[in-house]
């Protein structure tokens, strides 16, 4: 499908602003003291516009192709109506957790968003040493909001139904289907590692039992439609926020769900995990073993506080006559096994797949090699193990345990 709309840019921001009442309402279009162009994503165009009150917001668009690559990967621009619309949908599911949507331009494809400049991207932050308390634990009761908000448990059936159609994302999807579950392991050419890490590279491709085990995920998130999940949640899709003399969060905020879709729960809990581990192997590379060891104790903090509030939303499922008790400890047993499996799965692609994270990729090359390796041994090592002991505990256990074994040594960090 063709798509022909004005992109924005700085010197057009203002008119889109003047153009629609309640935006204009926000903030001064005729008086903007500054308008940056922000946007270090692969996909969409993104400013933040300021007036001479301090008054800011967040225009995003989608572009009609992934912006990384241009236009010879067409990419459907309607993303930017699933992330609206699930960001409307799970923000009363988790109050004061998600970026508050502030309009939404069909036409063009710009949804406009509160200012969150005086926020931080939690992964920018946890590369720099920074410690935002509360903000994995924020992370798991979001999961679970939407998980016990947009699933059967909380939606009549003729809704859920509509809200399931509605949501339908087959291009962004079959981007995690392939760069998540399928490439790392079956290379379509967009991989890449350091020389140093080919040998790894290649025996994870080997790696039967990891093949298989992707495979499974992979069935998982393509035919497991359980609830409205964020669908790419990790430490780059969360804000933070905290007073200069405090490691306490005072605001953390999701955002950034354009892959929005009815999925597995699990998925969203996997991906934080993996996330966290791969904060941990840097700091294991750079010698922070304490603070490794505090980025590996996310990984129980987050279950810990979803699972605890899905528990104190249970009693309020649509159905008791058959959705008992037993059948909670099953869902939350399912979770927490599915979890290893899309956390390995994630972690895998973002050392050997395309879009990688700086937490690895800003390390000095002799250092990356050993992170980039303890991340995929952690990976081949958590699809062997998730069905004899799936706590998340043990998950951080072995991960710390194969990123000591894998860093490169002190002598290198000099």
């Amino acid at each position: 499908m063709a798509h022909d709309y004005e992109f924005l840019t700085v010197d057009t921001v203002a008119d889109h602003i003047r153009s629609v009442p309640s935006l204009a309402e926000q903030i001064d279009a005729d008086n903007l003291v500054s308008v940056d162009e922000i946007g270090d994503g692969n996909l969409n165009l993104v400013f933040v516009a300021k007036d001479a009150q301090g008054r800011g917001l967040c225009l995003k668009q989608s572009l009609p192709y992934v912006r990384m690559t241009g236009p010879d990967w067409p990419m459907t621009p309607e993303r930017s109506r699933l992330e609206a619309d699930s960001l409307r949908h799970h923000g009363p599911l988790a109050p004061g957790l998600v970026t508050e949507v502030l309009h939404f331009d069909h036409d063009r494809f710009i949804i406009a968003l509160e200012d969150l400049s005086d926020h931080t991207v939690w992964r920018t932050a946890l590369n720099e040493g920074q410690i935002h308390d509360g903000a994995a634990a924020a992370a798991g009761r979001y999961v679970a909001g939407v998980a016990a908000g947009t699933s059967a448990l909380g939606l009549e059936r003729e809704e859920l139904a509509a809200r399931l159609a509605d949501s339908v994302n087959p291009q962004l999807c079959q981007i995690t289907e392939d760069l998540v579950f399928t490439e790392p392991s079956v290379d379509a050419g967009r991989n890449s590692v350091l020389p140093a890490n080919e040998v790894d590279a290649a025996e994870l491709a080997a790696d039967e039992e990891f093949v298989a085990a992707m495979g499974r995920a992979k069935w998982l998130f393509m035919t497991k439609a359980e609830a409205l999940i964020h669908g790419d949640l990790h430490t780059g899709s969360i804000m933070v926020r905290k007073p200069e003399d405090s490691t306490e969060c005072d605001s953390i905020k999701v955002f950034d769900s354009e892959f929005a879709f009815y999925g597995p729960v699990a998925f969203d809990l996997g991906a934080l995990w993996a996330n966290y581990t791969i904060a941990a192997a840097r700091a294991y590379a750079l010698g922070e073993d304490e603070r490794a060891q505090w980025a590996l104790g996310l990984i129980t903090q987050t279950w810990d506080a979803f699972e605890t509030e899905f528990r104190r939303r249970w009693p309020d499922r649509l159905d008791k006559r058959v959705w008992g008790e037993p059948f909670l400890e099953e869902l939350l047993a399912t979770w927490q096994q599915e979890a290893w499996l899309f956390a390995a799965a994630k972690m895998s692609r973002r050392i050997v797949g395309a879009a990688k994270t700086t937490d690895i990729e800003t390390l000095p090359e002799e250092l990356r090699e050993g992170a980039a390796r303890g991340v995929l041994q952690v990976a081949r090592q958590a699809v062997r193990d998730y069905a004899s002991d799936s706590a998340p505990a043990a998950f951080a256990a072995l991960a710390g345990t194969m990123l000591v074994g894998a860093r490169t040594v002190a002598e290198a960090r000099g």
